[in-house]
């Protein structure tokens, strides 16, 4: 990658405010695929944008709670009294959001729903720090908060909320997980929710160890043990995953906790409508990788809904009718619902400032709060049917669902189920570690020192191997994690 494109790539940066999401560094945030680009005004004062007027200004769809619920055909579930009541669906996210109950109320009001009968928050493994406007970490989780809880009440309106805040960043050496496992077994013990959505994943092979991994799956254990259903996204890049290190894996890889068999794995979808939400083609894969118009807005990443083979779990009993695509391994995802970022959805948040923004927004990280609101996981049948497996096909309106996860023996300690990559590619990448050098480089960079920062590297020899953008539509920056690499002296 030249010095030229990475650049120009920042300059594009400046110009658009676009959200371009990815996770940079072991130290830096694994990010959703979420944002707004600020400079085309979609204010809180404006109210939300038309899905047409969204396609005029980004050149992508952007979807209400209305058309959405009907593409589902959920209204008439509504009119039976399946519209979540009596449950209580579990958001577990770090940091949360300062404005999450005044962002839900504009939500709601904007788009006609009734508030939820109860919104809570708790910070169950611990105090929360304050809200810092100038922390990336915290900016991105609090949009996230916001899209997971707008869009579990848009699809669950009768629901009980419950978020449960963490006080550890997510990252992309494991950073956060024991916290969202300790977060979760105390609601699970404490019996405060039926459903838990997790919009975090991560690689199975960023993991220290695969003992490593295995120990967290404890809140999961106790989950199916009281029937409380667990979600989880299958991430955002297709088969694609970010090394702790901040590079790219060369083989397929898929994300836990979405690859455990003791949770569902949410998929992602493109739902194509017209105003009133109904389809003017059939639903599609999502897959956005060589959309002009999404990589403009969110960023020139390969975004897809992520699935494969798990490298850690054999398939489970309930995959058997499947196992002629999964062979012997755990399949992801097991369901799929609206992910796509060029058929995506609105969500609103003012954490950065008053009147705050509209903003489209997807990715199975959205998919998961939708699928935890639907029926078909927020009913007590649901909960019961986490803890069991199930071989039929959904018939019930609803998202696409083609599994039910239950339980299975996991491979032992010691098994050759472990990280494979292909021999050839090992031994290759290993020849030639012995030969170079690497050093990492990040901050937020304008184009001309970017490039001037490049050039200094490239005259002592360093040549640039991979960079990693993470663009913030509240903040004109875009902070960089730039990988290089030279032949050893």
């Amino acid at each position: 990658m030249s010095a030229r494109k990475i650049v120009l790539a920042a300059t594009a940066c400046t110009l658009f405010s676009a959200v371009g999401v990815v996770a940079s560094s072991a130290d830096a945030a694994v990010r959703p695929a979420s944002g707004f680009p600020a400079g085309h005004g979609f204010t809180g004062a404006a109210g939300p944008p038309t899905s047409t007027e969204c396609m005029k200004a980004l050149g992508i769809a952007c979807y209400s709670p209305r058309q959405v619920e009907r593409a589902y055909d959920l209204p008439p579930l509504y009119a039976r009294g399946l519209d979540g009541r009596g449950r209580t669906i579990v958001i577990v996210d770090p940091f949360g959001s300062p404005t999450l109950r005044h962002d839900l109320r504009v939500f709601d009001h904007a788009f006609g729903l009734p508030g939820p009968p109860s919104l809570r928050v708790l910070q169950p493994v611990g105090k929360v720090p304050p809200f810092n406007p100038k922390n990336p970490a915290m900016v991105d989780k609090a949009g996230e908060t916001t899209e997971d809880v707008e869009w579990a009440h848009a699809i669950a309106p009768g629901a009980d909320i419950l978020v449960a805040e963490t006080p550890v960043a997510e990252t992309t050496a494991g950073g956060g997980f024991p916290q969202f496992m300790a977060a979760e077994d105390y609601v699970i013990r404490h019996h405060l929710g039926d459903v838990i959505s997790q919009s975090f994943s991560l690689p199975e092979q960023n993991f220290p160890s695969r003992a490593a991994l295995l120990r967290l799956r404890y809140a999961y254990r106790d989950a199916r043990r009281h029937h409380v259903t667990v979600l989880a996204a299958s991430n955002d890049l297709g088969a694609a995953g970010v090394t702790p290190a901040g590079t790219g894996y060369l083989h397929p890889v898929v994300w836990w906790p979405a690859s455990d068999p003791l949770v569902t794995g949410v998929g992602g979808t493109r739902l194509h409508l017209n105003a009133a939400g109904g389809r003017t083609s059939p639903d599609t894969a999502w897959n956005d990788s060589r959309n002009a118009a999404v990589a403009k807005v969110f960023g020139a990443l390969p975004w897809a809904g992520g699935g494969g083979l798990s490298a850690i779990f054999p398939r489970p009993a309930y995959q058997d009718p499947v196992r002629g695509v999964t062979g012997n391994r755990r399949g992801v995802p097991d369901v799929a619902m609206s992910a796509s970022l060029s058929g995506a959805v609105l969500a609103f948040a003012s954490y950065s400032g008053a009147p705050g923004q509209w903003f489209p927004t997807g990715g199975t990280s959205g998919a998961t709060p939708e699928f935890a609101g639907s029926p078909r996981a927020a009913t007590p049948s649901a909960s019961r049917r986490a803890a069991r497996p199930s071989r039929s096909r959904a018939t019930a309106p609803g998202p696409d669902t083609t599994s039910s996860p239950g339980s299975a023996p996991l491979t032992p300690p010691g098994s050759s189920a472990s990280w494979p990559e292909p021999a050839e590619s090992r031994a290759r990448s290993q020849r030639k570690d012995r030969k170079m050098e690497y050093k990492v480089i990040g901050g937020t960079f304008s184009p001309e020192s970017l490039e001037r920062a490049i050039n200094n590297l490239a005259a002592e020899g360093w040549r640039v191997v991979s960079a990693f953008q993470a663009v913030s539509w509240w903040r004109w920056r875009c902070p960089w994690t730039i990988v290089l690499e030279r032949t050893r002296a």
